[in-house]
């Protein structure tokens, strides 16, 4: 698809002639204006190609229709943007037709493109230009039909750069929910004022040292700012110190590096490194350095704007510890230190309440002390669901949270206010693995905010042997953003959510030069309803004259690969895709009250989640999701429940729970299950479940009902049986509005939420996540009548209507 839609997409665009757009545009304009507009453009750009011609044709006539929408006061934002980003990307394509070993090169840094590398640099520039013309001919027609009367717009809610703030669990600006957006690494070397990189199209976060995987003394706050003397390097401070106080930001803890003082006192430093962390986050000195760099930046920046989006305390972390692991190849955890195997004694000490013989029976080794106990590490992943497989699993997991409840409590000593995320990768949940050292609901529950950098996947995996099963029943992977989005926001729901690196345009196991409109529109959509409230795309490279940023130009040679394959099929590349990101943030932004009120409903239905049994199996995820997925389309959110959410939040806020393929929980996630039925709550429980606890011996105790309702499932159950038994538990839970679907498949793909407003009517937001247009039919369940509007063009819908595959419905619902 990508090699062969780049060249369909040109050869339709040269078959195309300026009275095209003329006839367009005299749907609004008079013909005299749009004559007007093509005698000019024709003596402008004469000895420009025929599709940028086209386009600047486009161009005057869309600016001389948003000259008429000003005169009848329509807000014309959404076509302010597509004209930047449509000069942008013209001036983009003459720089890569001028270009092309520069291209070249970029393509065949990317494997999934390199052998193709020549056609795709030559065919770009046009390819980029036709796609300028699409945005503009849309614009054309969508501002078309306002001033025609045929549809009516909100006025785009935009960001305030400088004013907004960040209050419990969402950002606010001009009194009403925001949810700012930017992109990762802003081209590097760019002041901060540039207005050509800082605006409302691109967002205009300030980015204070968010660099890719940057050489030692890049602008990031990282451990080369302490001197071996205890002073600090101030020319490397000023980097951010001198960050201007007018927009608001975030900044990075980058611990990737070590300088070469500390490792000469500690020669250790390196020993349990990571791809991201490079060095060993046990060791006393780097505490004692990084203690000390937080406090003195936590110290400059208090009170900042450039924090009011918080301090990400790393970038993607993780210290994956099994044998064959691919972050082997950059020295992953291929050693661990003497602090880190003295502190996972005295955690096994701690664990087995000082009883050996309980640890080597376990084991089966015959250690003499806890002092003298030893493990190889990286582990064999032979010895998964094994007690040894558990105790390290669950130590590396608590010694990283115990890192970073240390970064934070530095922060919080002289900033009590300070914002913090970090950066947790989604796979750290989302997938069977974890062996990777984060517990991802402890990270949650730890920060000030929410971090991550969730991803999904527009069209099929390009790596080999990658699965890409979902494509064979929806447009997109949308599972990969609702479950983890669903479980982060059960376990923090009162928490900004920060996107800090969204893959959703493109990661290293998927791209698409010519990417879906319709598929940005509905993942971004599909993120920010289900708790999103800011994101920084992967990511913006181009300097403002159209050439790579400097670290992608020449020849490239990056600790990680991944980056000098990234700019390739990137949205840098696609003008239609960095266009939509703006226009559904531009939508979501007009509507964020409607958003926020969309997503702050009771979850009836929650699933238990045991990372007792995550560590222990090797499917535990994949099963998950099954059910998960089953349970989706019924019209109410989902949400989770562990030991912690039990025992913290309001079992009030949840109708049941179903405990589905846990076989090993502690006693004490046993325990808090017993308790929430003690307290009247309804439990639906697999006949697998429960029966082992973390070293898979046998438990003897069975749940009872007590005050609550036990429901216990024969081990014949199949998700079907599950779905049809959870829902009768919640059905006085079910939504007013009911949706039926019809998409040609055995299955749902559509799915909806609903909001009873104050007045009686309902808000009702509508996702089709198929592969074909669905025929809906919208009933309210009390068997009224009632009138429909689209909220995005104000037009009135029958109670049977179409959605087209990724299409996005926001309506009001007024019974009659």
């Amino acid at each position: 698809m990508n090699r062969t839609l780049i060249g369909v997409a040109i050869a339709s665009a040269l078959l195309l002639t300026t009275g095209c757009s003329q006839e367009q545009s005299t749907q609004v304009n008079t013909p005299q204006v749009a004559v007007e507009a093509v005698e000019v453009a024709e003596t402008d750009i004469s000895a420009q190609s025929a599709l940028e011609q086209e386009a600047r044709v486009q161009l005057k006539t869309l600016l001389s229709m948003m000259d008429q929408a000003r005169a009848k006061n329509i807000d014309v934002a959404r076509e302010e943007t597509i004209v930047w980003f449509s000069e942008q990307f013209l001036k983009f394509a003459n720089w890569d037709e001028a270009n092309p070993k520069a291209i070249e090169m970029a393509f065949g840094y990317e494997r999934y493109y390199a052998a193709d590398k020549v056609e795709l640099a030559a065919e770009l520039p046009d390819f980029e230009r036709q796609k300028v013309i699409d945005i503009l001919t849309k614009g054309i027609d969508v501002l078309g039909q306002e001033l025609r009367g045929e549809i009516k717009r909100r006025p785009v809610n935009k960001v305030d750069w400088q004013g907004t703030k960040a209050s419990d669990n969402m950002f606010i600006s001009n009194g009403k929910p925001i949810f700012p957006y930017d992109y990762f690494s802003k081209t590097v070397g760019q002041p901060l004022t540039n207005t050509d990189i800082y605006n409302d199209h691109l967002g205009a976060l300030y980015h204070g040292g968010e660099n890719l995987y940057p050489v030692d003394h890049d602008r990031a706050i990282n451990s080369f700012l302490l001197k071996e003397d205890g002073t600090f390097d101030q020319d490397l401070m000023k980097e951010l110190t001198d960050i201007p106080d007018t927009n608001v930001g975030f900044l990075y803890f980058w611990i990737m590096g070590i300088p070469e003082w500390v490792e000469k006192q500690e020669p250790e430093v390196r020993k349990g490194r990571s791809l991201f962390t490079g060095f060993d986050i046990d060791n006393p000195l780097v505490r004692d350095v990084w203690g000390k760099i937080i406090r003195e930046t936590g110290e400059l920046t208090k009170g900042k704007k450039v924090t009011e989006l918080g301090f990400v305390l790393a970038n993607e972390p993780h210290w994956f510890a099994e044998k064959g692991h691919w972050t082997a190849n950059f020295e992953e955890m291929t050693s661990i230190s003497s602090y880190t195997v003295n502190n996972f004694r005295s955690w096994l000490d701690n664990k087995y309440a000082g009883n050996l013989n309980a640890l080597n029976k376990n084991w089966g080794t015959s250690f003499t002390s806890f002092d003298k106990v030893e493990i190889e590490i990286p582990i064999d992943p032979e010895l998964l669901g094994q007690p040894i497989w558990y105790d390290w699993s669950r130590y590396n997991m608590d010694r990283s949270t115990n890192w970073f409840t240390f970064m934070q409590n530095e922060l919080h000593s002289v900033n009590a206010d300070a914002a913090t995320h970090i950066k947790v990768m989604p796979r750290m949940f989302m997938y069977d693995s974890r062996s990777g050292g984060i517990d991802t609901e402890a990270l949650a529950e730890l920060t000030t905010m929410v971090g991550h950098d969730a991803k999904a996947f527009g069209s099929e995996n390009i790596r080999p042997g990658k699965s890409s099963e979902w494509i064979e029943k929806y447009a997109y992977s949308w599972g990969l953003v609702a479950m983890f989005h669903d479980f982060m926001e059960s376990v923090a729901p009162d928490k900004i959510n920060i996107n800090s690196e969204s893959h959703f345009l493109s990661s290293g196991q998927w791209r698409d030069l010519d990417t879906r409109t319709s598929y940005v529109r509905s993942v971004y959509w599909l993120a920010t309803l289900l708790g999103m409230d800011a994101n920084m795309g992967w990511f913006w490279a181009r300097d403002p004259d159209g050439s790579p940023e400097d670290r992608l130009e020449g020849e490239l040679d990056f600790f990680d690969p991944g980056l000098g394959g990234a700019y390739a099929g990137s949205n840098n590349m696609q003008p239609h895709v960095t266009n939509e990101v703006t226009q559904v943030m531009y939508d979501l932004n007009s509507f964020s009250e409607e958003i926020i009120e969309l997503r702050e409903q009771k979850r009836p239905l929650r699933l238990f989640y045991s990372e007792t049994t995550a560590i222990n199996t090797e499917d535990y995820m994949t099963k998950g999701s099954k059910l998960y997925e089953e349970l989706f389309f019924e019209g109410f959110p989902l949400g989770f429940v562990t030991k912690n959410i039990i025992e913290k939040q309001d079992n009030s806020s949840w109708e049941a729970v179903i405990v589905y393929n846990n076989p090993n929980v502690t006693d004490a996630e046993f325990a808090a299950l017993q308790s929430y039925l003690n307290a009247g709550g309804t439990v639906i429980v697999d006949a697998k479940s429960l029966l082992l606890n973390e070293y898979s011996q046998k438990r003897a105790a069975k749940l009872k009902a007590g005050k609550g309702k036990l429901i216990t499932l024969e081990a014949s159950a199949d998700l079907a049986k599950i779905k049809k038994i959870a829902l009768a538990e919640v059905a006085d839970q079910m939504p007013d509005v009911a949706i039926t679907e019809d998409n040609g498949e055995a299955f749902k793909a559509t799915t909806w939420r609903t909001v009873k407003q104050s007045d009686g009517s309902y808000l009702v937001n509508i996702l089709n996540f198929g592969r074909n247009t669905a025929k809906l039919n919208l009933t309210l369940r009390n068997g009224k009548s009632a009138t429909i509007t689209d909220l995005m063009t104000s037009n009135t819908l029958s109670s049977t209507f179409e959605l087209e595959s990724e299409g996005v419905l926001l309506l009001e619902v007024k019974p009659q």
